[in-house]
């Protein structure tokens, strides 16, 4: 599976690309046969403002079933990463659930 991570206005230490990159494998293993690409954007939106500020965005492309994104704002960029391969799991499952079930019945 090809996993691009990149910080926007954020640069991202090893530690955080490691996080996210464990993060996403674990969720998308399963599905990995079906994941052409992963592309992963973490980005501090407020700066030094504060506040649930690190917003972490993937977009999984899928064979035959078209492109997942999934978002998630935290204060705590390891949270958002933790939150949002649960979300990224989910929506992958179901967009495949739905592109098989098209598929049966059509």
């Amino acid at each position: 599976m090809n996993l691009e991570v990149r910080g926007v206005n954020l640069p991202l230490s090893t530690a955080v690309t490691e996080h996210v990159e464990r993060r996403i494998d674990s969720s998308l293993k399963r599905f990995a046969r079906r994941v052409r690409g992963v592309s992963v954007r973490v980005a501090d939106v407020n700066g030094p403002r504060g506040g649930a500020d690190k917003r972490v965005e993937v977009e999984v492309d899928l064979e035959g079933s078209g492109p997942v994104r999934v978002e998630q704002r935290d204060a705590d960029i390891y949270a958002a990463v933790t939150r949002v391969s649960h979300r990224v799991k989910q929506s992958v499952a179901r967009a495949l659930s739905r592109f098989q079930a098209a598929r049966t019945h059509a």
